[in-house]
């Protein structure tokens, strides 16, 4: 069974942040740069909150406010559920299933290590099913 670690080690462990006080439309930009659907909130090294795409569509955008003018912190999802690096890509998936959630901070104590999506666990998932599917084959044709 893969580990979040293992995927970190393949994505990488960068992690964008954005600072709470930060506007949201500098978030958004962020996102838009860096190509990553949310960004964690970090006070100093602190996670504070996440804020993704979805969140500035539905607090933002649907509510008729600026971005320019509104606070991450405003808008952003404070109650984070976090991962550690020890955690099953299968544990992350029922995580994200049952949250309907798209990203998972990975922490290593109070410390963000990397952030995986659900794009990457459905990867990781594939990949795993795949090589299954090899070794069974190798194994009946033998």
């Amino acid at each position: 069974m893969q580990q979040v670690k293992h995927l970190l080690g393949t994505k990488g462990r960068e992690v964008y942040a954005v600072a709470p006080d930060a506007s949201v439309y500098e978030a958004v930009r962020q996102m838009a740069d860096k190509n990553v659907g949310a960004l964690v909130v970090l006070k100093g090294s602190e996670l504070v909150g996440i804020i993704s795409e979805r969140d500035y569509a539905r607090k933002v955008i649907l509510k008729d406010r600026s971005s320019r003018d509104t606070p991450v912190a405003d808008i952003m999802t404070a109650s984070v559920i976090t991962v550690a690096t020890d955690a099953t890509v299968d544990e992350c998936m029922r995580l994200c299933t049952d949250g309907r959630l798209r990203h998972l901070p990975v922490v290593d104590g109070d410390r963000v290590v990397g952030v995986v999506s659900i794009g990457d666990l459905v990867k990781a998932t594939i990949s795993e099913q795949k090589e299954t599917i090899n070794q069974l084959e190798a194994y009946i044709t033998t």
